[in-house]
């Protein structure tokens, strides 16, 4: 079976993508798994470490051809605030939980949760239902590591290897 085991960031490829693959966000985590494009190409997912696959991105197979990554629409929570101060205490909040966040211009886009939803509610901030694309932002600790490191040029790193403890009792 051919495999990918480069990934080509979004902006860096120029080639026309042979094949698509259409991911949530939990199915864009990986690191080793066999593929199947939405025209049939199929292959193995191999890389060196779990990363966070980006909506743009294209795996790169063994003869060359790409296969774009597309971000899954997803049921998610967009977040809505008076201002920046208050969106920033919102974000605060919801990051002191370890909550996956996407950080937009003016909102703030996270899974559905309602527990979730009845604290930021709580927070002063107004809560909508979406279907979109999840592309929370990848944490400082999988920035620098990624930095540091320059892993296949690709810039997210998982969890559990980023050197800080992400468990907590609530």
């Amino acid at each position: 079976m051919i495999k990918a085991n480069f990934i080509s960031t979004k902006g860096a490829w120029q080639t026309k993508a042979s094949d698509t693959i259409v991911l949530d966000y939990e199915g864009r985590h990986r690191r080793r798994v066999v593929m199947q494009g939405v025209r049939g190409t199929e292959f193995l997912l191999d890389l060196p470490e779990a990363v966070i696959l980006r909506n743009g991105d294209a795996l790169v197979l063994e003869d060359g051809r790409l296969v774009e990554i597309v971000a899954a629409p997803e049921e998610l929570t967009e977040v809505r605030c008076g201002d920046a101060s208050h969106l920033a205490r919102t974000a605060y909040h919801l990051g002191n939980r370890h909550v996956h966040v996407e950080v937009l211009e003016n909102r703030l886009r996270i899974r559905r949760d309602h527990v979730l939803e009845e604290m930021v509610r709580g927070l002063g901030a107004k809560v909508a239902h979406i279907e979109a694309p999840f592309e929370p932002d990848s944490g400082a600790y999988e920035a620098a590591e990624a930095h540091s490191h320059g892993h296949h040029g690709h810039d997210h790193h998982d969890h559990a290897t980023c050197g800080h403890d992400h468990s907590h009792d609530h």
